[in-house]
């Protein structure tokens, strides 16, 4: 076998007092590394492929020295680069060196910028495969362990994340997990500095699963104490991880979380108490924020728990008696949100108030609550608060429980909640911020479908038309983009009326952008308000933004061409479209003639084959000879485009003639196009031919 010379050795690293940066090689004894993928050795060959797997190994040596002298570099970006490539490394310094060396390198520098540290705690959670395996995996959480104790937080979250993939490994081994991994949490949670507390929040309710009952206890007490710690950030991550704690707890515990005993009654005793806490008022704004996400939580486990109970018959009664109990001290805690005297904590409530509805709405007595509490995020003195509470209308309205029909009505009164909901919508159109306004134009009209026909006719159809006469352009185009349910339930009859006024306003917009966006809804509106209705009263609209002054619009509008006759048939574009556009094509303008070539072209792709050869083809062709060339090489485009869709008679017959006179055109421009779509073509009909 040849021999490479090996790379010369790199100096000790004298400042950490570790040895790596010297790459020896494999002992004859050790494994060796399989940098390459091997070939099949054969007699004559098997010398050939052992060198070049050497130097293929070599080379892989080289550039882990090159990795590990740029990780000592004095430049950021090297170091960066380096600590993204630590499995390079740890390939060639092998397991064992890896563990004694790399690792313990790394310990030594957590002190570097941040940038390095986040490649880092990137790298270290792949590295598991090259310290030995699952075996050997917890020696990984030593330099993590550094990491989760940084002051940047971005670090902190990477690492969160190795660590978590690296306990994967060891989970199956519960007492070496246990060891470990919940060793290295309860290490954390107990830490001075408070960043190590705060990846101590976030880790517990990861672990929590695969602890002992006695860890489970004292983890919790980890976790209580965390959410009572004097620095306000640990606090705020503890409330973040309160929710998931929660449901972990449940999921893991069972009903036995609700009950009291020696293990149990975890949710209600230890969990409950923390959340009223961190719900309370003495708290930051950035702890109460997390107060309705909690909610959410809680009303997921028990709704979980309540689900479960039934596999437990003897304690029914008392689990479903402790649910209730929970709910009655839950519900003010989420009431009291909206009442808070932060609009961003008001402000998350309201955006978050469907999942808190969905996630109680199967515990009994708990909408009678959250309905009036929606209400009255609806009223809020903020108008973004009012508007993300707009927003969730639909969703909250969705629920199927009943509800007293108002505040003031009778409790044996009971409708739905989209009833009751529906006498909100009038006093959200004549809100001063067109922003609440807009959102009511998109969500509203999904009550149509549970409100059905006669309630929609009296309680929704005339907040809706005051919509489409909305002075704000941006409330009107929602309300048409969002008309499809409101036309299913009671009809197009009933909105003609109303909704041709307000398209035509729309379509005149001085401003480009609303004029494209009704252009882009013109074949939603012709499915809804179906061929008649459109055909009459918007087709020649259609037609005409063929014209306008904004490319975008003309582009938009010859789509729009296509999609409609793909929608509404071959045979109406015949009659209908054909005609129009062949008046554009004879119009002084040569921009509407070109947007009138490029919207046969497009029409015809939507066509049967037949239609299209001898309705729009022959159109196409007698524009050859236009004489502006911008009209000439949108011929050659367009013939490009529907060229294959008919058969080698048609294209040897008619187009090719047409394209080879263009191909002498004038206009060099002109001659492009029409080289390019007679290559394309030619192609194409040659691949035909080859198949068949």
């Amino acid at each position: 076998m040849n021999s490479t010379p090996l790379p010369p050795e790199m100096p000790d690293v004298t400042d950490t007092g570790t040895i790596i940066g010297t790459i020896k090689p494999q002992q004859p004894h050790e494994p060796t590394p399989i940098l390459v993928p091997p070939e099949d050795n054969n007699a004559a060959g098997g010398d050939e492929n052992d060198n070049a797997m050497e130097v293929n190994a070599v080379i892989d040596e080289e550039d882990a020295l090159q990795t590990i002298e740029k990780l000592r570099s004095d430049d950021l970006p090297s170091r960066v680069e380096a600590a993204r490539k630590l499995p390079t490394i740890a390939v060639a310094l092998g397991p064992q060196r890896t563990r004694d060396e790399l690792l313990p390198f790394l310990s030594d520098g957590v002190d570097d910028e941040d940038e390095v540290l986040e490649a880092i705690a990137v790298s270290l959670g792949n590295l598991v495969p090259y310290v030995g395996g699952k075996e050997h995996a917890a020696s990984l959480l030593q330099p993590l362990e550094l990491l989760l104790a940084v002051e940047e937080s971005v670090v902190r979250e990477k690492a969160a994340t190795s660590a978590i993939a690296v306990s994967k490994f060891m989970a199956d081994d519960e007492d070496y997990y246990v060891k470990e991994f919940v060793g290295m949490i309860g290490r954390l949670a107990t830490k001075e500095w408070f960043t190590a507390r705060i990846s101590a929040c976030g880790l517990i309710p990861v672990a929590f699963p695969k602890m002992t009952p006695e860890l489970r206890t004292k983890h919790l007490e980890y976790f209580a104490s965390l959410c009572r710690d004097d620095a306000p950030m640990v606090r705020r991550i503890a409330s973040r991880n309160l929710g998931p704690l929660v449901e972990t707890v449940v999921e893991t515990m069972g009903p036995a979380s609700l009950l009291a005993g020696e293990e149990g009654g975890v949710v209600s005793t230890t969990l409950l108490d923390l959340y009223e806490s961190l719900a309370g008022g003495d708290q930051p704004d950035s702890v109460r924020l997390h107060t309705t996400q909690n909610c959410v939580s809680f009303g997921k486990a028990m709704t979980q728990i309540k689900e479960k109970a039934s596999s437990v018959s003897s304690d029914l009664q008392t689990i479903f008696f402790g649910i209730d109990a929970l709910v009655k001290r839950i519900l003010p805690l989420i009431v009291a949100t909206i009442d808070d005297r932060s609009w961003r904590v008001r402000w998350t409530a309201a955006s978050k108030f469907a999942l808190v509805v969905q996630a109680f709405s199967t515990l009994d007595g708990t909408m009678d609550a959250l309905v009036p509490a929606y209400e009255k995020l609806l009223q809020d003195p903020e108008a973004e608060v009012r508007t993300a509470a707009t927003f969730n209308l639909s969703e909250v309205a969705r629920t199927g429980a009943l509800v007293s029909a108002d505040a003031a009505s009778n409790q044996d009164a009971r409708v739905p909640v989209a009833q009751r909901l529906v006498k909100r919508v009038v006093s959200l159109t004549e809100d001063d911020s067109e922003n609440v306004r807009a959102a009511l134009a998109m969500v509203a009209t999904d009550l149509a479908p549970m409100l059905g026909r006669d309630m929609t006719i009296a309680h929704l159809l005339p907040p809706m038309l005051l919509l489409l006469r909305d002075s704000t352009s941006e409330v009107r185009l929602n309300i048409i983009s969002s008309l499809s349910m409101l036309n299913e339930v009671i009809g197009a009859e009933l909105l003609t009326q109303s909704l041709l006024p307000a398209v035509l306003d729309l379509a005149e917009d001085g401003k480009w952008r609303i004029r494209l966006a009704v252009i882009e809804r013109i074949p939603l509106l012709a499915k809804q308000l179906g061929k008649e209705f459109f055909t009459d009263r918007l087709l020649s609209l259609c037609v005409g933004w063929l014209g306008d002054d904004i490319s975008s619009i003309r582009e938009a509008a010859a789509k729009d061409l296509k999609e409609l006759t793909a929608l509404l048939g071959s045979e109406w574009s015949v009659s209908n479209l054909l005609p129009r556009v062949r008046q554009v094509m004879e119009h002084s303008s040569y921009l509407r003639r070109m947007n009138a070539v490029r919207s046969l072209s497009l029409m015809a792709t939507a066509m049967d084959v037949y239609t299209a050869q001898w309705e729009v083809l022959p159109i196409l062709l007698e524009m050859h000879c236009d004489p502006v060339p911008n009209v000439r090489f949108n011929v050659a485009k367009g013939l490009g485009l529907i060229g294959p869709m008919f058969n080698p008679l048609v294209y040897e017959g008619q187009i090719v003639t047409i394209l080879e006179l263009l191909k002498e055109d004038s206009d060099r421009d002109v001659r492009f196009f029409a080289c390019q779509a007679s290559d394309s073509l030619r192609a194409t009909f040659n691949k035909k031919m080859n198949e068949n």
